[in-house]
């Protein structure tokens, strides 16, 4: 444990172990990529995507252990019973920041299949992540103004095609889809501009919801509600690095996914839409109570 140097010290320190795993992993990464790509084979593909994830696990595996050997964080992590690496799940979490996604990764690392993610259009372009998180066939979002969309409806359909692409790939092998639901980070001025009914969370969005649902109706059974705390308030990536994460909290709630939500028409089915959209809504008015039971802060409003 290096939980005793400065918090400077302790952080660069982190920081550089964090980059040259990244740096080491993504070399191999990058190349069984690219014999993956040289034969358009389906075995020869699908055994090659096997490997990429083999690599993605290990790189996870030395990030855990710069956690460990850097960090002193107190876990308390619920709900990870019963978990299987052999189910197809989608999983669902509030979204505070960057560090949301150390804390999935470390919490349901190896218990469940490894978990590809909605990623902003944009964020491809990010050095080393954006070519990796491509070669793990994570999907790539649009996000587009609703201007925008006015001016070019056949763009609303993209995100959609997208995923059922990326579903598509996923129908052999079991896989977890995680879908932050708020679409973006908690900042209390989206929340005040949003007008959010809940005290610790942004409105959800359930389309994603509803098109992985769609594309993966046969395989999907079992959705993950993941709630994230940090007790000690906001978190970001500088606050992991410099040790000012003392704890975490993580509850797990699996749910079956009613029948009636699988596979049906978000787009063109008004009724269908509003079930879910119902359906959503209950689950982050649960999640926001349960948050305010963990914080303990009564009255308090989120940081």
């Amino acid at each position: 444990m290096l939980a005793f140097l400065p918090a400077p010290v302790r952080g660069l320190l982190a920081f550089l172990l964090f980059v040259l795993n990244t740096v080491f992993w993504c070399i191999p990464l990058y190349a069984v990529q690219l014999l993956k790509l040289a034969v358009p084979h389906p075995g020869w593909r699908a055994f090659h995507a096997r490997g990429l994830i083999r690599i993605a696990r290990a790189w996870i595996d030395g990030n855990h252990a710069i956690m460990a050997l850097t960090q002193r964080i107190e876990w308390d992590v619920r709900g990870l019973e019963g978990l299987r690496g052999d189910c197809w799940y989608l999983v669902i979490a509030n979204h505070q920041s960057w560090v949301d996604i150390v804390v999935l990764l470390r919490v349901l690392h190896r218990r469940i299949p490894f978990p590809k993610f909605f990623i902003k259009q944009e964020l491809i372009w990010l050095p080393l992540l954006g070519g990796a998180w491509w070669a793990l066939d994570f999907p790539f979002m649009k996000r587009h103004s609703a201007a925008y969309l006015a001016a070019h409806p056949e763009a609303r359909g993209q995100d959609w095609e997208t995923t059922r692409q990326m579903c598509a790939r996923c129908r052999d092998t079991p896989t977890t889809l995680l879908n932050f639901l708020e679409g973006t980070r908690f900042r209390p001025e989206k929340h005040a501009r949003q007008q959010s009914p809940y005290r610790y969370l942004l409105r959800p969005k359930a389309g994603g919801l509803a098109f992985a649902l769609d594309a993966l109706a046969d395989r999907l059974r079992t959705l993950l509600d993941v709630t994230i705390v940090y007790p000690d308030g906001y978190s970001t990536f500088l606050d992991l690095f410099a040790g000012r994460i003392r704890r975490v909290i993580v509850r797990i709630r699996p749910l079956a996914i009613p029948a009636e939500l699988r596979g049906g028409d978000y787009r063109h089915d008004p009724e269908f839409r509003e079930a879910i959209q119902r359906w959503t809504r209950q689950l982050w008015a649960d999640k926001d109570a349960l948050i305010e039971e963990l914080l303990g802060r009564g009255q308090a409003t989120p940081d």
